[in-house]
């Protein structure tokens, strides 16, 4: 007959196979002793082995904190609800906010606490876990967390190449690039852009005090060194949680002038969007609009921008 110490080895390399989890002895798990033993058939020593539950196979925790998986950044749908109510408070060494899921600390899915820095923050993440359905946890739901994950733990490891690669894009940037003027085709289109973006490429050049270029071609031209550098430069005063927002506000937007111009407050979400949005516009009205196409593309805009404008705001403390 296998030893006590046999069986727990044999016992922890199936659970490690993913078939079970090992909670104990029966008396452990069970204060009556009622509960299927495991082998023993009535041994002291009987091992009690339960499958895991849904939650528990998305998520790691333990008695004082919850973590979600690595796809929580990705996932559509990461396990079923496994807490009551979610609610702020401080973070245990007083410097920022957590949220917590009943009893359970929230962390990241690098395991590290999710220390906020404003209660509003904290309370409006904690309002999205409190949104989710029993019948699943829906992370494309939660923006504000995604990009708390992004903030804490993506830029403060990889925040030059964050900033490198905003830069390398802004020679392309949608408020340099302009229709041309000579077809019938694109004149519309020329003419909404010096309305609209005209006020914004002047906003640039007396904030940052260079005249930025303006071009027609596909392949984009060049800024100014020294606009250049003065926009890197105030990339690189920005904290974690304001980088992480002007990046998903630059990748919806596909500039990087426009979230500057919302950092500095000189946009706002609607004038932003409507920017963005100005040669779809013009096609729209036309040829028409496609269903499930063009109505889906600016309702993601402005889930994508919306959220990144707020998430902007609160961790400021607006």
């Amino acid at each position: 007959m296998a030893t006590l110490a046999a069986r727990r080895l044999l016992l922890s390399r199936w659970v490690a196979g993913g078939r079970g989890r090992l909670l104990g002895t029966a008396a452990e798990a069970s204060p009556g002793g009622e509960e299927a033993r495991g082998g023993g058939g009535g041994s002291e020593g009987a091992i009690y082995v339960k499958k895991p539950a849904t939650a528990a196979a998305v998520t790691t925790r333990d008695e004082t904190s919850v973590a979600m998986p690595t796809s929580f950044m990705t996932g559509s749908v990461v396990g079923k609800r496994f807490y009551r109510d979610a609610t702020v408070r401080r973070a245990d060494d007083g410097n920022g906010w957590t949220v917590m899921l009943d009893y359970r600390t929230l962390k990241s899915p690098a395991k590290r606490p999710l220390k906020l820095p404003s209660r509003a923050l904290a309370m409006a993440i904690a309002a999205e876990w409190e949104y989710q359905e029993s019948d699943g946890i829906r992370p494309f739901t939660m923006p504000l967390m995604k990009l708390a994950c992004t903030a804490l733990e993506r830029v403060p490891l990889t925040r030059a190449k964050v900033i490198d690669n905003l830069m390398k894009k802004f020679h392309q940037d949608l408020v340099f690039c302009r229709s041309p003027a000579d077809s019938e085709l694109t004149i519309g289109v020329h003419q909404k852009q010096k309305e609209k973006i005209d006020p914004i490429l002047d906003w640039v050049n007396t904030e940052f005090g260079f005249k930025p270029v303006v071009y027609t071609t596909f392949f984009g031209g060049k800024q100014d060194e020294g606009l250049t550098k003065a926009v890197e430069t105030v990339l690189k005063k920005t904290t974690d949680c304001e980088l992480a927002s002007i990046d998903a506000m630059a990748a919806a937007a596909h500039s990087l002038v426009i979230p500057l111009a919302i950092f500095r407050e000189r946009l706002g979400i609607d004038e932003a969007i409507e920017l963005i949005w100005l040669e779809e516009d013009h096609q729209v009205d036309r040829w028409g609009l496609v269903e499930g196409g063009h109505d889906v593309d600016i309702a993601d805009l402005k889930v994508q921008m919306s959220s990144a404008v707020v998430f902007l705001g609160l961790s400021r403390g607006m």
